[in-house]
């Protein structure tokens, strides 16, 4: 069954480069205000971004970032003619440009930017790493795992960059408890509060390995409220020498 988008007349060089090359690849196309994104499959996301880079119609040399998105429950139905069953919840969206810049004399880069897009199944939350094309994304890529735990394969290093390592769960992720009260998600759904789901945090527990590596006993200096949330209530004072 054919899972790729139509051709169009107007299609930018860079689809067109990437139909050429890799003709299943595109599952989707989107302009606004002047930007596209295109939406591929993440088996094919190095090779497209090496196209990019290498072509020198293109000449996509700068990776400006690469993001994550989670969408909790808004793109279950989209499964792409059985590309991805059951859906994805998360996207990893790759922002290039491609920079103009003169060196001994010749010009390079188009001054053109791009944006792919990768969907991302909650149950198999793993995409290729683009580090062996683009350097520079390499704490891009941690970052994101470290906040939505999407798996980057190939990827050198790939440890948290914000949290500590023994941190429990991806806080960027819409059904993390964020803080003392219900957010509201489009569509009138609410990402849970403290109180609601039981949050770890460094190790086990406020009395983790983060705690004793750092020198600081928490049982001295957070008092867990579990009406609220663990550590919520402030700590009596220390006293000297403590």
């Amino acid at each position: 069954m054919d899972q790729t988008v139509p051709a169009t007349v107007e299609e930018r060089l860079e689809v067109q480069k990437i139909r050429a090359a890799f003709p299943e690849a595109i599952l989707d196309i989107n302009t606004f205000r002047g930007d596209t994104r295109i939406l591929v499959k993440r088996e094919y996301i190095v090779d497209i971004c090496r196209l990019l880079r290498d072509d020198p119609d293109l000449q996509y040399n700068f990776f400006v970032e690469c993001l994550g998105v989670d969408y909790l429950e808004y793109r279950e139905d989209n499964t792409f003619d059985g590309y991805l069953p059951d859906g994805y919840r998360f996207e990893v969206v790759y922002n290039l440009y491609s920079l103009p810049y003169k060196w001994n004399g010749v010009e390079y880069g188009k001054n053109h930017r791009i944006f792919l897009k990768v969907p991302v199944p909650e149950s198999d939350p793993v995409v290729p790493s683009v580090i062996g094309v683009y350097p520079g994304s390499n704490f891009p890529e941690r970052e994101i795992f470290d906040m939505f735990g999407v798996r980057f394969s190939g990827h050198p290093d790939l440890r948290r960059i914000l949290m500590s390592d023994d941190w429990v769960g991806y806080p960027q992720r819409k059904d993390y408890p964020l803080g003392g009260e219900r957010v509201r998600f489009p569509g009138d759904k609410y990402g849970p509060a403290v109180g609601e789901v039981p949050v770890q945090h460094p190790g086990e527990s406020f009395y983790g390995k983060t705690g004793d590596l750092q020198g600081e006993h928490y049982d001295r200096t957070r008092t867990p409220t579990p009406d609220k949330g663990p550590g919520t209530q402030l700590p009596p004072a220390r006293k000297p020498g403590e």
